[in-house]
């Protein structure tokens, strides 16, 4: 069998500790499947001392985690420290810079500087793999550069984050608002202490980022995702939206329009409504999905827990053993000199329906006052439900749905609502999912 392909692991949190594990507990398979062992040969952390419940007395322990890029006995650096910047860019940067392999699970490093380090990987000519940062064990990034090549997508999306979608399956289950259900989320370890990034949208922003990459093959653009959160989604918008047909999820949407210069990319992250009978809707918990639209595969759906140090460790094994194959390939589907750039798309130029709700005064007029601003900004009502007085106070919630027109229409009323007394809460716009 030929020479061992030989690891250093930096960082020794679960998803490290899994690595670990997975290449100790299937090293034969592992290495048949490879055509060669896969060896890790040294270690990393912040913590020396630490019990992680795995035996690392066989590797050698870097103190200097910068040092592991310049180690002639590695062929492949593992990073799993995380952070965007900082030691993990710098590692990252070291070992491609010294023709080391790299496999991340980094999602914030690669949708801020994925390209750079894949141009350092192509004149280095190492390679560069990040399955792990989208989606967990789910092969999506592979299925997307292998599974689609012959396809042109027009479409990518999905739900990217396990926490937001946890806490809104459980808000269907149980009827309770975001705070608690938040809170039930951090007991149960699926969300952070500061779950900011989760519940803002910022994580699934970065795997959409790089999913519109290497699905359209433009250059990653992590600044034009427009990003909106679940944290104004309430109790009340479930039960209706369960009412009309629907269920609510965070949903990152990547879409391509136009031909050649004209091309323009629309990235967003936000809450929509979904279909009962769209297959995103049937997706609760702590899992992923993500669904890929060519024009000759037709709908693809990639589904699986998104995140765990087993689906992890998963993902960053697969991309070890596909560099000892030497499959690694481009790290974003084609050359870093083929992705080309594209313009973000105006939001307004959508075409769709909306579920918007407003918390509004009970005061004689308001309806009237709403209705002739959608009226005066083109905008068609096809249904209207005005919910009574809520627990707290006076408070009156008025929800609508929109037939199809431009999001400019939708934005325009609501301009024309700002500032209006009759309005105690800003109004919550959440897009339908087409079928």
């Amino acid at each position: 069998m030929a020479e061992p392909l030989r690891i250093a692991l930096a960082g020794l949190g679960t998803v490290g500790v899994g690595v670990i594990r997975l290449v100790e507990t299937n090293r034969d398979m592992i290495a048949a499947r490879a055509g060669r062992p896969i060896e890790i040969v040294a270690v990393t952390a912040r913590e020396r001392g630490r019990d992680r419940g795995v035996d690392l007395s066989s590797y050698a322990w870097v103190d200097d985690m910068q040092a592991m890029a310049g180690r002639a006995d590695v062929d492949v650096v593992v990073e799993l420290v995380g952070g965007s910047d900082g030691p993990a860019l710098t590692l990252a940067r070291s070992a491609l810079d010294a023709g080391k392999g790299l496999v991340t699970a980094n999602k914030a490093m690669v949708a801020h500087h994925g390209l750079e380090l894949a141009e350092i990987a192509a004149m280095r000519n190492a390679p560069f793999a990040f399955e792990a940062a989208v989606a967990g064990g789910i092969p999506v990034l592979k299925g997307l550069r292998e599974g689609t090549a012959a396809n042109a997508l027009d479409r990518i999306y999905g739900i990217l984050n396990g926490t937001c979608n946890y806490v809104l399956s459980e808000m269907e289950q149980t009827g309770a608002d975001f705070e608690e259900m938040l809170r039930a989320a951090q007991e149960k370890g699926y969300a952070e202490a500061d779950p900011a990034f989760d519940i803002e949208g910022v994580d699934a922003a970065h795997k959409l980022a790089i999913l519109a990459a290497i699905g359209f093959g433009t250059r990653i653009d992590f600044d034009a995702v427009r990003t909106e959160g679940i944290t104004q989604v309430r109790a009340s918008d479930i039960a209706q939206a369960d009412a009309l047909g629907y269920v609510i999820r965070l949903v990152g949407i990547a879409s391509l329009a136009g031909e050649g210069e004209e091309r323009r990319l629309l990235q967003r992250v936000r809450p929509c409504l979904v279909p009962f009978r769209h297959p995103l809707a049937a997706v609760t918990g702590p899992t992923n999905a993500v669904v890929a639209e060519g024009d000759f595969s037709g709908r693809l759906l990639f589904q699986g827990a998104g995140a765990g140090d087993k689906p992890t460790a998963s993902a960053v094994v697969a991309d070890l053993i596909d560099i000892a194959r030497g499959q690694s390939g481009a790290p974003f589907s084609v050359p870093t000199t083929s992705l080309v750039p594209c313009e973000p798309a105006d939001p307004g130029d959508r075409i769709g329906r909306d579920y918007i709700r407003f918390t509004v005064a009970d005061r004689p007029g308001v309806l009237a006052e709403i209705t002739a601003a959608m009226r005066d900004a083109g905008v068609s009502i096809e249904s209207l439900i005005q919910r009574g007085r809520n627990a707290e106070g006076g408070d009156v919630q008025v929800a609508m749905v929109t037939h199809e027109g431009p999001e400019r229409c939708v934005t325009k009323a609501l301009e024309l609502l700002d500032g209006s007394p009759s309005l105690t809460a800003p109004p919550l716009v959440m897009p339908i999912l087409k079928d």
